[in-house]
């Protein structure tokens, strides 16, 4: 039977999901450009044109390649595939399985054949199967199980190496004039301009130079890059916040691995590969593959293990507004966060320390909303997912699901920052300080976000020695004082 094929914008490959048994003499590719989607919020304009470009990109390889393809723009994707499917009334229009719940769900309500989706390597049924006979959802106990499962840095029944974890080695401070390197920009061709040209009103942030890939082989370009160049540095320096690089040593691989042009399969084994030769150190190596194999796979099995639902909790009772220096990095004179918003603004992107431990702390120190902060996230960084976003910011971020990801939240005080950052020593609050005008607001909130949530937190045994510490303030009173002007000041974009 004749197939009518339906690719998502985050499916785009010819070897994965529904693509790879397509037969160009009969069977009729169909991708959707819904205004919904593209118009239905403020999104980044890097975020865009990136996903719109590379989808009408991919659209005219499969030309290339000689399929019939359909790429039409529609008001939204059940809209669109209706008319098509009036077209090919005899045709059976299929689907791999879609990576959110509620195109899932429009998809299924339109009769849409799912079949597997294989953009992962970890299975919904089989992260089901994992989770099913966890005590607590540990993202490590997940981690060596897919070591052995996929029999990846293995000997035997035994990490290489002898650690299963180097998270240790990998927690170095960005060093004093150190050679970041440059990051790689793109060559906008037609397609990629005529996009830019076509980006809605309500976006936001800037787009200057093409610094992310719109196709496979410029995807393919910059994984190179990253292995030939950062690979080495990556683990030492992961977390590693410098004030002269956007990038770090980190690969910026996520956005395609995320849209399709790349495969975790393929990136995995890159990895490996640079690491028999010899030139990689196993803390490097092994850290970079914990983020595709551990954490990314895990990420996205809680997603679809915890519902559609989770998305909604607020367990701490959070509904601040969003802070206007999110949206405009010159609402505020902290350093780090003017900083940091600064790179979302022009790139689109953070790695994963600024986005924690910079912007996802201030959010949960200040007592801001989790749905609006989501909200936020989703639509900023260029490889922003439903499944990526609602565990990351609801868990792990906002610490909104009353620990059911993580067993504690990820709050920290100006310390923190001052250790693994460039920012402080140029910015006009002092770390060290939670009392004063010039009172860090991160310190000042961190000990006042412990006070306020205290009936939260008191029973937990990972939070004992924070809890103790707010116990031994002298000055907790003078703390209420500076933390209730902070967050007046925040929402006036004044500090």
């Amino acid at each position: 039977m004749n197939k009518l094929i339906y690719v998502p914008f985050d499916q785009l490959n010819q070897q994965y999901g529904a693509l790879k048994t397509a037969d160009p003499k009969s069977d009729h590719i169909v991708l959707i450009e819904s205004q919904r989607m593209v118009s239905g919020r403020s999104w980044h304009k890097q975020r865009l044109q990136f996903l719109v470009s590379s989808a009408r990109h991919f659209a005219k390889e499969l030309e290339t390649s000689g399929f019939s393809v359909t790429y039409l723009e529609s008001a939204t994707t059940v809209t669109g595939l209706s008319e098509v499917k009036a077209k090919f009334p005899k045709y059976e229009l299929i689907c791999a399985t879609p990576n959110s719940f509620k195109l899932r769900q429009d998809l299924k309500d339109l009769g849409v054949h799912f079949v597997e989706n294989d953009f992962f390597l970890t299975s919904s049924d089989l992260f089901k199967i994992w989770a099913d006979q966890q005590k607590s959802y540990t993202m490590e106990n997940f981690y060596r199980a897919q070591r052995k499962r996929l029999n990846i840095l293995m000997s035997g029944d035994k990490p290489v190496g002898g650690t299963w974890n180097y998270d240790a080695e990998n927690r170095l401070p960005p060093p004093k004039q150190h050679d970041w390197g440059k990051s790689l920009t793109f060559i906008a061709d037609e397609i990629d301009l005529e996009v830019t040209k076509q980006l809605p009103e309500n976006t936001w942030g800037n787009l200057t130079e093409k610094v992310w890939a719109t196709t496979r082989s410029e995807a393919l370009v910059q994984m190179q890059h990253f292995f030939e160049n950062h690979f080495k540095d990556f683990g030492p320096y992961e977390d590693a916040m410098p004030a002269t690089s956007w990038t770090g040593h980190h690969s910026l691989l996520s956005p395609y691995l995320n849209n399709g042009l790349l495969h975790p399969s393929e990136v995995v084994a890159a990895a490996i590969a640079k690491f028999d030769s010899g030139e990689i150190s196993i803390s490097s190596c092994e850290g970079f593959i914990r983020q595709i194999i551990g954490w990314r796979e895990y990420i996205n099995g809680m997603y679809w293990y915890l519902g559609e639902d989770y998305r909604n909790s607020n367990g701490l009772e959070a509904n601040r507004k969003l802070l206007p220096l999110f949206h405009d990095p010159t609402q505020t004179e902290m350093n780090c966060v003017k900083s940091v918003v600064q790179d979302v603004q022009n790139y689109g992107w953070t790695h994963h320390i600024p986005r924690l431990m910079v912007l996802s702390n201030l959010a949960l120190l200040t007592g801001t909303s989790p749905q609006e902060f989501l909200n936020w996230m989703r639509e900023v960084f260029i490889d922003a997912a439903d499944w990526v976003m609602v565990p990351n910011v609801i868990g792990m971020a906002t610490h909104a699901d009353h620990g059911v990801l993580m067993t504690k939240p990820y709050a920290a005080g100006g310390a923190y920052i001052s250790r693994m950052s460039e920012f402080c020593k140029p910015c006009k609050y002092d770390p060290k300080k939670r009392t004063g005008d010039d009172a860090c607001p991160f310190t000042t909130l961190y000990w006042d976000f412990l006070d306020r949530n205290l009936d939260h937190f008191k029973n937990n045994h990972r939070m004992f020695q924070q809890i103790n510490g707010l116990k031994r303030l002298s000055d907790l009173p003078q703390v209420r004082v500076r933390a209730h002007e902070v967050l007046n000041r925040l929402d006036a974009g004044s500090i």
